[in-house]
């Protein structure tokens, strides 16, 4: 028989297959499936920042600006960056991200959010407020 911690490794790693299978399927229908994680992260980057200048992403991200520029294009061929030039120095361009690229880029918590959906909706109102108090003790 299993014990607690057992039997809590099982229960979280279904969980985590369940965000993982949820995560999975935002990215299918984006029709990016292989897009990979540190492309993820990239997007995300973007995302925390608004508009980011080529430069002051090569600055955050820690990489040449002929690695953005490269990153860049081939999001712009994935359809989920555009480049957007500033209206008060047309040298500058400001990498903006896509409908899709924001998809892309929220998708951990877009699939956090599903996960959830799919506890509240197993759960009644008291098994929830447990599953919360339970949960308040290990933050």
């Amino acid at each position: 028989m299993m014990d607690k911690k057992e039997h809590l490794l099982a229960v979280f790693e279904r969980l985590l297959s369940i965000r993982n299978e949820c995560s999975c399927e935002i990215l299918s229908s984006c029709g990016l499936p292989d897009i990979t994680v540190k492309q993820i992260g990239y997007l995300k980057v973007i995302d925390e920042h608004g508009k980011v200048t080529f430069s002051s992403l090569a600055k955050i991200t820690q990489n040449s600006k002929p690695t953005i520029s490269e990153m860049v294009n081939r999001f712009v061929q994935m359809e989920c960056v555009y480049r957007e030039r500033s209206p008060n120095d047309g040298r500058i361009f400001y990498i903006r991200l896509t409908e899709k690229g924001q998809m892309i880029a929220r998708s951990d918590e877009s699939a956090l959010l599903r996960l959830i959906e799919r506890m509240t909706d197993s759960l009644d109102e008291r098994e929830m407020n447990t599953l919360v108090r339970i949960l308040r003790k290990v933050e």
